[in-house]
Formats: C-alpha cells, sequence, structure tokens
C-alpha cells in the first residue's frame, strides 16, 4: 500500500516469566491504584476519604450506639473525626493476633459488617474504608475509648512501628481518627473544602433523625465556621430545606411521609410538590447517596407514575385511555427515598448505583398503599398534583407537535443552517469548535480574526429565553435559542443525540462585564436543563476576553484582570517612560487580530472547561440565579459576592 505507514508495536525486552508477576502485599494494592477504592485521587477522592470515616460514625448511629459525631478541619491539610459510639474492639484478634483495631486499618475487607453480628446494617459496607485512608494518608492517628480505658496508635503511609497501646483510665465510648491525606497520592490538592464536608454531613444529619453532627474549620477562626446539625424532623426537613434553599414555593404546606419495612430492610419516604418545572429526587442505601439511583429508585419511579394514574381513573380525573407519563408525574417534586439493608450490594466501592432487587418491590408496594391512602386523605393536595401533572403532560404533547413541526420545517429547508452562522470547512468533531458571540458587532469581529478550517461563529442578538421558567415546548421554536440547536445539531431534551454534535467545542464568548456574564448563565442554563450531556461530556467551554491593553511603544501586553494591569504597568515603566492602557468594554471593541490573538488562538488564548462534578449543587445554583424569587438569589450573591472577580458594575 503505498504512502501508507504500518504502525508496530516495539516488543519490550527480557523475559516474562514467573519472576515478573509481583504480589502486592498489606496495604501497597490500594497506594499503587488508589482510583479503584476512592475514584478519583482529585478533590473528589480527598473528600472521600472523610466520608469513609465519617460512614463508620453512622454506621454505630444506624445500630444505635452513637448520637454525637465531630468533624474537623484542622490546620495543615488535617481531618479528625470524633464519635460516642462503641469504640471499635481492642482485644487481639484470633487469626491476625494483632488488636483488632489494628487490623481494622491495617487489612483490607476486614471490619464488623460481614456478619458478625456487629451491625444489621451498615454503610461501609465494602470494609475497606478505614485501611484505604490510613493507605492513602501521610500519617494516621487513632485513639479508642472503650468505656475502661483509652488506647491509640499511629500509622505512616498504612505502616505502623508500634502496636496499639493502653494510654489511661477514662468511662468514656467512643472513637477518633486523625488523618492527613498525602500529597504523594493527592496531587491536585489536599484542601479540603468547608462547604463540601458541610453539605455531606448536613445530609447525614437530615437522614438520622435525632443524630446530632457538628463540624468545625479551625483554619480561619475569624470567619467562625461552624454548624451544630440535629433534625429531628429527619427527611421531611430535608425536603423543606432544598425548597427554600432553592427559592422553591411548595404546593401544600404538608410534606408526604410514609415508611415501611420487611424482615431488616426499611423504607423511608418524603416528597413535596413545589411550583418549579424541575424534578429532584434524591436516593440514598443505608445513608450512601446512591448518585447514580438504582432499584430503590426504580420502584420509586414506576409505583408514583402509578398510583397517580390509578387515583387518577378512580376518581374520574382521567378519561379513557389518557394516561399520565413518569415525566408528567414527576415535574415539580422533590423527593427522598432512603433504603436501610442488612446487605447493600453497590455496584462499585464508591457506592454510587445500588442494585439490591429486592428492594424494588418493597418500594412499590409501600409508595402505592400509603401514597394512594395519603391522596385519597387530603383531596385538596392531590387535586393540585393531579392539576400539575395534567397541565406537564399537556407541555409535553405540545413539546411534541412544536418537535414535530421544527423537524418538518428543517426537512422543508434547504441548507438548514442558520443564516447567521459562519461554518468551518472541517467535519471532524476533533478538531471542530463554534464560539457563541454575543452580539453582530464581535461577531463580525470573530468571523474576520477566526481560522476558518475548523472554527465556526454563530453571532446571538437581542435578549435570551430565560429557560429556568419555562416548559420545554416555549424552547421550541424559540428565535435566539433555536439557531444554537440548530447550529450544534443534537436536538435538545428527550431527543438529544450527542453522536449528531457538528462540533467538538462549545465556546461562549461574550463581554466580561455584568451584560455578558448574564448572557453566560442564560446559555449554561439552557445547556444544563435541555442540553446537558453537553456539559458532563465536557463540550462546553467559557473563553476568557481580556479587560485591559497595556501598550508602550509597539510592545503590548494584556491583562485579564486589575492586578495583572498593574504589573504590566510597573514592568513597562520601570524606566520611566509612559503607557497607553485600553480598556476593553466589550469585545466589539478589538479589531479581528487582537480577538485572535487574545481570545480564539489555540497557542495562546485562556479558556474555561465548564464541568459539573456535583448535578445537584449545579442544579441548586441554577434554581437560585435563574428563579423567580428574589430573597434566595440576593442571599446568594450577598454569600459569594467576595468569590467573584472582574465584574464592571
Amino acid at each position: 500500500m503505498e504512502n501508507e505507514e504500518i504502525l508496530t508495536q516495539t516488543p519490550v525486552e527480557g523475559d516474562y516469566d514467573e519472576n515478573q508477576i509481583q504480589v502486592l502485599e498489606g496495604l501497597e494494592a490500594v497506594r499503587k491504584r488508589p482510583g479503584m477504592y476512592i475514584g478519583t485521587t482529585g478533590a473528589g477522592g480527598l473528600h472521600h476519604l472523610v466520608y469513609e470515616i465519617v460512614d463508620n460514625s453512622i454506621d454505630e448511629a444506624l445500630a444505635g450506639y452513637c448520637t454525637h459525631i465531630t468533624v474537623e478541619i484542622l490546620d495543615g491539610d488535617v481531618i479528625r473525626v470524633t464519635d460516642d459510639g462503641r469504640g471499635i474492639p481492642v482485644g487481639i484478634h484470633p487469626k491476625e493476633k494483632i488488636s483488632a483495631a489494628t487490623v481494622v486499618y491495617t487489612v483490607l475487607h476486614a471490619g464488623g459488617k460481614f456478619g458478625g453480628g456487629g451491625y444489621t446494617v451498615a454503610g461501609g459496607l465494602h470494609g475497606v474504608g478505614a485501611a484505604v485512608d490510613n493507605a492513602l494518608s501521610e500519617w494516621l492517628e487513632l485513639t479508642v475509648w472503650d468505656g475502661h480505658h483509652s488506647y491509640f496508635q499511629r500509622f505512616e503511609r498504612g505502616k505502623y512501628s508500634e502496636e496499639l497501646k493502653q494510654t489511661g483510665d477514662t468511662d468514656r465510648h467512643g472513637t477518633s481518627v486523625t488523618f492527613k491525606p498525602d500529597a504523594e497520592i493527592f496531587e491536585e490538592t489536599t484542601v479540603f473544602d468547608y462547604e463540601v464536608l458541610l453539605k455531606r454531613m448536613r445530609e447525614q444529619a437530615f437522614l438520622n433523625a435525632g443524630l446530632s453532627i457538628e463540624i468545625t474549620d479551625h483554619r480561619h477562626p475569624e470567619e467562625d465556621r461552624h454548624e451544630l446539625l440535629c433534625y429531628e424532623g429527619g427527611i421531611r426537613e430535608f425536603i423543606e430545606h432544598i425548597h427554600a434553599a432553592r427559592g422553591l414555593e411548595p404546593l401544600s404546606d404538608k410534606v408526604i411521609y410514609f415508611n415501611g419495612r420487611k424482615g431488616d430492610s426499611a423504607v423511608e419516604i418524603a416528597m413535596q410538590y413545589n411550583d418549579s418545572y424541575n424534578e429532584v429526587i434524591l436516593s440514598f442505601a443505608n445513608n450512601v447517596h446512591t448518585i447514580d439511583g438504582g432499584m430503590h429508585e426504580v420502584g420509586f419511579r414506576n409505583a408514583l407514575t402509578k398510583t397517580i394514574n390509578e387515583y387518577g381513573k378512580k376518581f374520574g380525573l382521567l378519561k379513557d385511555d389518557n394516561k399520565l407519563m413518569g415525566e408528567d408525574v414527576r415535574e415539580g417534586l422533590t423527593a427522598i427515598i432512603s433504603v436501610k439493608l442488612t446487605d447493600c450490594q453497590f455496584e462499585s466501592q464508591t457506592k454510587v448505583k445500588l442494585g439490591n432487587p429486592e428492594i424494588k418491590p418493597l418500594v412499590e408496594k409501600i409508595v402505592s398503599e400509603k401514597l394512594m391512602d395519603f391522596l385519597e386523605e387530603n383531596p385538596t393536595i392531590a387535586a393540585a398534583i393531579f392539576e400539575k401533572s395534567q397541565a406537564a403532560q399537556r407541555a409535553r404533547e405540545a413539546a411534541k407537535k412544536a418537535r414535530e413541526t421544527a423537524r418538518r420545517k428543517t426537512a422543508m429547508e434547504s441548507g438548514s443552517l442558520p443564516g447567521k452562522l459562519a461554518d468551518c470547512s472541517e467535519r471532524d468533531t476533533e478538531f471542530t469548535e463554534i464560539y457563541i458571540v454575543e452580539g453582530d458587532s464581535a461577531g463580525g469581529s470573530a468571523k474576520e480574526g477566526r481560522d476558518r478550517r475548523y472554527q465556526a461563529i454563530l453571532p446571538l442578538w437581542g435578549k435570551m429565553l430565560n429557560v429556568e421558567r419555562v416548559r420545554i415546548d416555549k424552547v421550541y421554536g424559540n428565535d435566539k435559542l433555536q439557531p444554537v440547536v440548530t447550529a450544534l445539531g443534537t436536538s435538545i431534551g428527550e431527543d438529544f443525540d450527542i453522536t449528531k454534535l457538528r462540533y467538538g467545542k462549545v465556546i461562549i464568548m461574550a463581554d466580561a462585564d455584568v451584560d455578558g456574564c448574564h448572557i453566560r448563565t442564560l446559555l449554561l442554563t439552557f445547556f444544563f436543563r435541555f442540553m446537558r450531556p453537553l456539559i458532563e461530556n465536557g463540550n462546553v467551554y467559557i473563553a476568557q476576553p481580556p479587560l485591559f491593553r497595556v501598550s508602550k511603544g509597539k510592545t503590548h501586553k494584556y491583562a485579564f484582570s486589575d492586578e495583572e494591569r498593574d504589573r504590566y504597568i510597573a514592568e513597562l515603566t520601570a524606566n520611566g517612560s509612559k503607557v497607553e492602557v485600553q480598556r476593553y468594554k466589550g469585545l466589539g471593541e478589538m479589531d479581528p487580530h487582537q480577538l485572535w490573538e487574545t481570545t480564539m488562538d489555540p497557542e495562546t488564548r485562556t479558556m474555561i472547561r465548564v464541568t459539573m462534578e456535583d448535578a445537584m449543587k449545579a442544579d441548586e445554583i441554577f434554581s437560585v440565579l435563574m428563579g423567580d424569587k428574589v430573597q434566595p438569589r440576593r442571599e446568594f450573591i450577598e454569600t459569594n459576592a467576595k468569590y467573584a472577580v472582574n465584574l464592571d458594575i
């Protein structure tokens, strides 16, 4: 085959025999492949270390022995977790011939949660949490109180030089674990985020009614970062907290709550409808947030749809073969599903999905029976729920018609791409990118300055629709959003198909002022609500145009902040000569060459990739910022204003 390069793999020199088979002893496997145990060595994995230790304390609470847990962030990236449970057993393990406490922290799959009678239900079922924390910490110190004596042991990167030793007498019960994550493992960061930990601890307090969890950040005492979390109302208060945090108005003042059990399996559910068009369903198994759902969530969704349809048929609210779909009955619903099981079957160590098949019919039975009872006993609330569900059904049908109309229109038009789109010649999405630009003026500069081979430009104009306040049927055909949908080629909502995406990078390029920030937020809200896989897949970026141009003769420097501007001024005026400072109030003030050089040239540009590590947090922020309620938005801005930079007010 002429001119075709044949690639072959160069053989590795040396023998491959029994000498190349390695056996990793003790906790070496954890340090060698940490991602297998904590998911990532980034910020998510770092905080997962705290969750593993807290989960052990929570298990003591589930067993009925722990009432108070403290979580402290100490100076030097150190965490201390203390509980008033029974304390880890300190006696000599019959097989390992060392203290049972030492076994728990040095041997994988060792613990009291494997049928030995220590726990009926537990979140830390894999039995590797404590040992993994130990393995991935620069050092870890363990203190145990058993009601008679106190004990102490120190570990360094999973190993110990001295065995557990008795340090005194006490009538105290409990366990305290203090550890410092190993910077050799967590190269990205070892700094704990108080807000991330607070969110998790608040969840745990809601899920365990009456349990007290105290969290304190000792790093910045002047900021008084301390919360005592205790909710006697449990997950009912969780629902109220979510609605208050998002500025959502409940359809009624009563949270629907019911529970039930079969054998050692227990189900607890709280739910309430609100005035939004979005659903929030959080599911937990043994207090562990199952982010990807699982059988308990499937059971809830099935039963909810079935029960509301049966109620409608029973009371003549649904005629003939008319039927509400799942998305209809979940519009505006906030629900918490919490199940407790003797033997949780999570799909991975990071526990994001519950696989126990037996929990699905139990959840379905409890929801079907008790939700029907509630609806019949509360006809006013039932009527409000049903009216909202039918409104969602009408909107879904209207959206379907609008979608079909949009498809027919596209098929009939010759050249279906938007008229204002300046497309690129390349078709491989590995290289293509589209700039969604605010205004015709900036769009003109971008079109002239771009590389036409792989950069497409789509100018936007006029006020954009805030999709947080509308259903999807209002999005179809919207003259401000339709060009974006058409240009990207993926459609939206349930029809979204990322394989049809025409550009590998979708770049929002707006002015570096408040109006530009608003445009970016409106577009991000649209992508999050109706094209979420774009964000999940990492296709969305935010361009970073400069704020200033600092010039001296033929020397030009572009500054992206006031501090950078002042530094360039100082550098260029070192010999006393005068410099010129230009403030860019908009992208349109840059000529095509300047826009290319500062914002569009892959060799020199700076862009922010939009990611979504926490979908729930993102959902909450969009609800607050783009919703109808002013007070939650004002509180959010006041709380976070100190983190905002480069605002031209």
